[in-house]
């Protein structure tokens, strides 16, 4: 089984900086996987970026992930790729990327859960928790009955998939959150909007219960 981090950090492009800037403050301050959302680029462009936030991560020994395109993840040797709902089937991601690379896929009830652990998917993302503006064309809220209902029906089919939540988490959401069975949580605006995102990084983690070994000082 692939080592599935309990913290999943996804870029935003905020303030005039580009995703590679974010990740760098992200990965300074103790992140140690990250998802490189990018929306609306061209090709070309995307995989500059793309190219660009691998080097941090490969600085900081970060797994690297991008989401939604498993053509551009092969193409520059991410770890893996996060699948949304219209994006390529997990079993052509698979086919692309090989048994090693790491495959995520996005699930908003448990039937999207149901076919992503058959597709042999190695984590879920599962979510949205509650509103976020990061994401267009929400799927509905879930909140965290929403989480305990369908954490409890993979319990009872016997999924064992790794289960991340997304979608407008806190601090302190994430305690409750694990209670239902969650694996860990994938956090976005609580990071990038934190005016001391090292202090914002560091609550996460210890909720998460995470040692901070990874944490650099930034040169920069």
């Amino acid at each position: 089984m692939k080592n599935i981090a309990k913290l999943h950090y996804i870029t935003q492009a905020l303030n005039s900086n580009t995703h590679a800037q974010a990740a760098e403050v992200a990965c300074a301050a103790g992140a140690d996987w990250v998802q490189l959302r990018v929306k609306d680029q061209p090709y070309e462009e995307w995989k500059e970026e793309a190219l660009q936030t691998q080097a941090i991560c490969r600085t900081y020994g970060s797994t690297f992930i991008i989401n939604d395109n498993a053509k551009l993840a092969a193409e520059v040797g991410a770890d893996g790729v996060h699948l949304g709902k219209t994006d390529m089937s997990p079993v052509e991601a698979r086919e692309l990327l090989g048994a090693d690379k790491i495959i995520g896929g996005t699930a908003n009830i448990f039937e999207d859960v149901q076919q992503l652990a058959a597709a042999g998917v190695d984590y879920i993302g599962l979510g949205p928790f509650r509103f976020t503006s990061t994401k267009q064309n929400l799927s509905p809220i879930l909140g965290l009955s929403g989480f305990e209902q369908i954490l409890q029906q993979c319990q009872l089919a016997g999924i064992t998939t790794p289960v991340v939540a997304i979608g407008g988490i806190l601090a302190a959401d994430i305690a409750p959150l694990l209670a239902t069975g969650v694996h860990g949580v994938a956090v976005s605006s609580v990071i990038n909007l934190a005016t001391d995102k090292l202090g914002e990084m560091q609550k996460l983690r210890k909720e998460l219960q995470l040692k901070q070994d990874n944490v650099r000082p930034r040169s920069v």
